[in-house]
């Protein structure tokens, strides 16, 4: 039965009302769709999550001698091992049985041995692991004066070249001359030329000597 005239009349109002929402009743159907498909559609793979960092080695030498100049050409370090590895994770390296010879500006030599060595990237930095021996040769000073030898050791010794200072947290044994010092842990600077020995610090001071 068709509806008559005021029926299609109330039918055409209600068209008319719904008509005005219908973009955006549309775009709400779309909408879950999309989210629908997204939830339900399976994966071609798991999208690889970047691979950890593992501290393995890239690089090894063996028996090396490695060299490096400062810009006028002149010698500012020399490192030997038997083996040397380079860690990417940390960019540092590990030395085996090294021996590091430095030059400060001023031409002092300072030489590092140990069993293990850990470099960082520009070997301005270097923690000697194991009988770590850090010697400074006997110099002449400004005054005309000489500073005696110089000499640390430890289980732990941490240098650094370009500022010339040496620390340790664990137990050293100092000897400048014929003076000799023990502690707990060091601080020295030398282009300062202050020395800071803590905890437990005993010393053998002759006299004259190490002036």
């Amino acid at each position: 039965m068709l509806p008559g005239p005021h029926g299609l009349r109330l039918v055409r109002s209600a068209w008319e009302r719904v008509s005005v929402y219908l973009p955006i009743i549309l775009m709400g159907l779309m909408a879950l769709g999309t989210y629908w498909l997204a939830r339900n559609t399976p994966t071609l793979g798991t999208v690889e999550s970047r691979r950890a960092e593992v501290h393995e080695p890239d690089n090894l030498m063996r028996r090396f001698s490695i060299k490096t100049f400062d810009p006028s050409g002149r010698l500012k370090s020399e490192v030997f091992g038997t083996e040397a590895r380079h860690y990417p994770d940390t960019d540092t390296v590990e030395i085996d049985q090294p021996r590091i010879r430095s030059f400060n500006v001023r031409g002092e030599l300072t030489v590092a041995t140990a069993r293990l060595a850990i470099s960082n990237a520009d070997g301005t930095e270097v923690q000697l692991i194991g009988d770590a021996v850090v010697t400074r040769e006997a110099v002449k000073g400004k005054d005309g004066s000489i500073r005696p030898r110089m000499q640390f050791r430890g289980e732990f010794l941490h240098a650094f070249l370009d500022s010339e200072r040496v620390a340790s947290h664990k137990p050293v044994e100092l000897t400048r001359g014929e003076n000799r010092f023990t502690a707990d842990s060091l601080e020295y600077d030398n282009l300062e030329q202050v020395m800071d020995l803590r905890g437990r610090v005993r010393g053998t001071l002759l006299p004259g000597a190490g002036r």
